[in-house]
């Protein structure tokens, strides 16, 4: 994995409409109450994060070997919940990128903001550990 990458940041997500449907589908998921669907459970910026990170574990470049992946922690910090109708872009930084132990760990930032205005609704921090071959 390239430890230089710490600091990086990548463009933001296409914008992703949030859908009443998608609210229910992901409440029921996670054992949530769909209720009306207008207001997402407050893990739901996970669907959009994660998205966002494909672009931090693709990249080639970055060498990390996503098959090997055990989540370590996952934090979200929101300033409004998600609601239907919403339409949000992310931008992934990477925060950390190490080597411990035979392990590549990385710690990825989301920030997911509106698409029109760009105000700050929630942002995702989630570390990752790729297990050494031992």
């Amino acid at each position: 994995m390239n430890t230089s990458y710490a600091g990086r940041s990548y463009p933001p997500t296409e914008p992703y409409e949030v859908g009443r449907e998608k609210i229910r589908e992901f409440a029921l998921a996670v054992g949530s109450d769909p209720g009306d669907g207008r207001t997402a459970p407050p893990t739901f910026p996970i669907v959009l994060s994660m998205h966002a990170e494909k672009q931090v574990v693709d990249d080639p470049g970055f060498g990390f070997d996503f098959s090997r992946v055990v989540h370590r922690d996952q934090r979200f910090d929101s300033v409004r919940p998600v609601r239907s109708g919403d339409r949000l872009t992310v931008t992934v930084e990477v925060v950390a990128a190490d080597t411990v132990d035979g392990n590549d760990v990385v710690t990825l930032r989301g920030h997911i903001r509106e698409a029109d205005g760009g105000a700050p609704v929630c942002t995702t921090t989630s570390t990752l550990v790729s297990r050494g071959g031992r």
